[in-house]
């Protein structure tokens, strides 16, 4: 499989009408892992009302999901936003928290990775990874990679095809006064297929 998501988390947020498609209807809702650190990584899911009963509320529970990691052009007034998101295949309640944020990706280079260092020395690259799902589509996941992985990421060209593994991050930034959240996927293994 070349796009696997598997999270254990609790859910933040109520579901909230995202759209419909072929009599089927789309909810978003968003779901807290906690790194090691203790901080938490609140990731969005889109979830079909075909999964679970949406009249319900989860908040606070614990659930497993099991899904895609995708991307979708959002077109907003004159501009053009990637929105990244779950999309959940399996939700089920758990009795217990273990957070688990695991990803893995196979995909392709879509332009020349960015390789800098932060100000204290560490190495950091940049990436966006194309991985192809059905119907002629593909999901634009932008990556994040450290030391010797983003060196060696530095090394390879756009159009070389890669594997992935890590997990889903979002941090907080702030633009124009308001304060965003972006989400990436923080790679901890890389292989070159």
């Amino acid at each position: 499989m070349s796009n696997q998501v598997n999270l254990v988390g609790s859910i933040e947020s109520d579901f909230v009408y995202s759209h419909s498609l072929y009599s089927e209807t789309f909810y978003v809702l968003t779901l807290s892992v906690k790194r090691d650190s203790g901080k938490a990584d609140l990731i969005p899911l889109l979830v079909s009302d075909r999964l679970i009963d949406v009249s319900k509320s989860l908040i606070g529970q614990s659930v497993y999901v099991s899904g895609e990691f995708r991307s979708h052009n959002q077109h907003d007034a004159d501009k053009n936003r990637v929105k990244l998101y779950v999309f959940v295949n399996k939700l089920e309640r758990l009795d217990t928290t273990n957070n688990v944020n695991d990803v893995f990706l196979e995909g392709y280079i879509c332009k020349q990775p960015t390789y800098r260092h932060t100000p204290l020395g560490r190495e950091i690259s940049d990436v966006t990874l194309a991985v192809n799902r059905g119907y002629n589509k593909s999901d634009y996941i932008p990556c994040i990679l450290w030391g010797r992985n983003a060196y060696y990421v530095s090394t390879l060209s756009a159009g070389d095809r890669i594997r992935v593994a890590g997990r889903i991050q979002s941090r907080e930034y702030t633009k124009d006064d308001q304060v965003k959240t972006a989400y990436e996927l923080s790679v901890n293994l890389l292989e070159v297929c």
